[in-house]
């Protein structure tokens, strides 16, 4: 076995080998641009090397600059991680020309299977379904017109050296098709330096179902179940969960023989994934292979447990592979919640800046013991596991050069509905200040009936999110558990007020009794009596809550136990007569007053909005790619007005509704803060 490895590679992926190598007893090398000088990858490697600018194809992936680190410091194998160089066949050609082993598939494999294009006419000529589509160059925008129409639309315009939902657009019309076409070049320029294109029918409806591989050099290979991926935004996955609620054994039996059968068939050795569209009858079509671990491997790691980076390195050394396709057993249920630096209400636009505050939950291990990578025994009952990949810190920095990813948050659980439970807990509990996240949107989604049912295709969020992400409207039950436990909240806060003020010796005694709680839009009139064990509150239609926490003012997290319930756990900040609490995906303002304060309330004026209806606003921040109109011209509601970039992705701003440009403030090339103008209209 080797004793160094460089991950060329930075963020989340970069910590999770490097906890990998660690236990394996390998000393491990990060690299680093200008912008991840104090990145958690680069303080967690033995060592760490300057590659150059913060933009990627300026240091991480100039193979050039990669190859100068290993000599440097002398590493005898490479893990790329995801994205970046991992399917670049030069690379691994690079690191073989000097004796450097990759820690990925042969340079065939990659050559054959890593290109989208190639991928796919191999695929054909072993009898696998593929999707309908033009698997060949595409010279121009006209010919991507041309070939969209020959094939009918909806068409799915793809980079052929993609992933991770870069240069991918649907278009469903020649404009569409032409403009997708143009952005889907940028972007694979941009972040693979390759921008070879091709189109493929879009299918509607499907489920995106993907295979976990394993194979080494021996011509062993076997496949570690599914994950369900279908829950996707701008063709980039957002939750996924292992096995998928869609399949059954038969199924799942197929697709793996068919996945593993494609692996040997082009000499696979790694783990690798391929991945299928499964319509609502179970057939599925091969759609491509990717020859790198995957984002979401963490969910098949906690329902096989075969740590897939261990087995990625000894396959690289030679090793043979220690489990058979009898060996691998599915247990229990794991779901992994992306955790992006993206603005739900915003559009889930990018957002950049430092983490004021970043306190995921604490990391729990259960379910049944793990002994060299198999389950012996069952979980107990309850059991659940908590696990979080991430590559920040508090205070750390969200650049705006990298992918918004901030953590990858999984949960596992002996059923379904225990996964789903454990993964509400650990979101509400999951605190992140300082730049906008899609916490709020994870969690609705976690209570989204189709989601809890299983019954979610790709579109999801097209269909169930149409406007955009707005918040959460929380149902009766809910708010009266908050309004009490907000009510509780208050009076230790009014408690530790007359202390303070040492105003009397009974303090309790000079906090009231009665109280009106305000949240979403409704009032709550309480009665609240306490007792050392907790309070009781009671609303004006004889209801009550018995509820207990050692929540003390100043506490960010609180944790309510609600008798007779599963209880809550509340994001608390304070305002002016209350407080900011979030759960569940609501953002509310809960304000506690007297009957008397109530009944003013009611007659304070409401603060109306600015009126921003005349000005293009930048949504996120960004660089200024392109400006499509002039100063004086006519533009009609969807004309595109200008393109943004931000974090590797192209953001084409349109017109909402027909006007005159009155003053453009913005040139190509410039940078951009949030809601800075970048053009006024009459």
């Amino acid at each position: 076995m080797f004793n160094k490895i460089l991950i060329a590679n930075r963020g989340e992926i970069a910590c999770r080998v490097i906890k990998t190598a660690r236990k394996m007893g390998i000393q491990t090398v990060a690299i680093y641009s200008d912008a991840d000088k104090q990145a958690l990858h680069v303080q967690m490697a033995d060592e760490a090397v300057h590659i150059g600018p913060p933009p990627a194809n300026q240091s991480y992936i100039v193979i050039d600059k990669v190859m100068d680190a290993i000599r440097k410091t002398g590493a005898q194998a490479v893990h790329p991680g995801y994205g970046f160089l991992s399917e670049n066949s030069k690379f691994a050609e690079a690191l073989a020309a000097e004796n450097v082993i990759f820690v990925g598939p042969p340079v065939g494999a990659i050559e054959a299977m890593g290109d989208k294009i190639t991928s796919k006419k191999i695929a054909q000529e072993a009898g696998v379904s593929t999707v309908p589509g033009y698997m060949g160059l595409i010279a121009d925008a006209d010919e991507a017109v041309k070939i969209s129409n020959e094939i009918g639309y909806p068409v799915m315009i793809k980079a052929s050296a993609g992933g991770g939902g870069k240069g991918m657009r649907i278009a469903w019309n020649d404009t569409e098709a032409r403009e997708g076409f143009q952005s889907s070049k940028n972007e694979a320029a941009n972040s693979f330096g390759d921008d070879r294109i091709f189109i493929e029918k879009f299918v509607t409806q499907p489920r995106h179902i993907e295979i976990q591989v394993l194979c080494d050099t021996h011509g062993n290979g076997v496949y570690l179940g599914e994950r369900e991926c279908s829950i996707q935004r701008r063709n980039q996955k957002v939750v996924e969960e292992a096995p998928s609620p869609f399949l059954d054994e038969a199924t799942r039996k197929a697709m793996g023989e068919q996945a593993v059968a494609l692996a040997k068939a082009v000499g696979y050795a790694s783990a690798g994934t391929v991945e299928f569209i499964v319509d609502g009858a179970k057939n599925f079509y091969f759609l491509e292979m990717n020859t790198r671990l995957q984002v979401e491997h963490p969910v098949t790691e906690l329902i096989t447990g075969v740590d897939l980076v261990e087995q990625m390195i000894r396959v690289a050394n030679g090793e043979p592979l220690s489990i058979t396709q009898d060996d691998v057993k599915l247990t229990g249920w794991a779901i992994e919640n992306r955790l992006y630096a993206e603005d739900p209400y915003r559009g889930f636009l990018p957002s950049i800046g430092r983490l004021t505050k970043y306190n995921p939950p604490a990391e729990v291990a259960a379910g049944p013991l793990l002994v060299n990578g198999k389950w012996q025994g069952e979980a107990p009952s309850g059991a659940t596991a908590v696990r979080n990949d991430t590559g920040v810190y508090d205070g750390g920095e969200i650049s705006m050069y990298y992918d918004p990813m901030i953590a990858k948050l999984c949960t596992w659980a002996p059923t379904r509905a225990e996964a789903i439970e454990a993964m509400r807990v650990a979101l509400d509990s999951f605190e992140v200040e300082g730049i906008g996240h899609n916490l709020p949107f994870l969690a609705a989604v976690m209570d989204h009936p189709k989601f809890v049912s299983g019954d979610m295709t790709t579109a999801f969020i097209a269909e169930e999110y149409p406007e955009g992400f707005e918040g959460v409207t929380l149902p009766e039950d809910t708010l009266r558990k908050i309004a009490a436990s907000a009510a509780a909240m208050h009076r230790v806060a009014e408690i530790r007020r007359t202390r303070v003020s040492g105003r009397m010796d009974n303090h309790e005694r000079r906090v009231g009794t009665e109280w009106v709680v305000s949240l979403q839009g409704q009032d709550y009139p309480v009665t609240i009596k306490a007792d050392h064990d907790g309070s009781t509150v009671t609303f004006d239609d004889g209801s009550a809550l018995r509820v207990a926490s050692d929540w003390t003012p100043g506490d960010s997290l609180a944790q309510i136990a609600i008798e007779g319930t599963d209880g809550l756990v509340l994001k608390v900040g304070k305002i002016s007569g209350g407080f900011r609490i979030r759960s569940r995906g609501a953002d509310l303002k809960v304000h506690v007053r007297t009957p008397r304060q109530a009944e003013l309330a009611k007659l304070m004026p409401e603060k109306l909005p600015p009126d921003t209806s005349k000005l293009l606003l930048c949504p996120m921040p960004g660089q200024v790619v392109k400006i499509n109109v002039e100063e004086g011209e006519e533009v009609q509601e969807g004309q595109a007005l200008c393109t943004i970039e931000a974090m590797k992705m192209e953001n084409i701003l349109r017109a909402e509704k027909k006007g005159i440009v009155s003053k453009i403030n913005a040139a190509p090339g410039a940078s951009l803060a949030v809601d800075e103008v970048i053009m006024e209209f009459e």
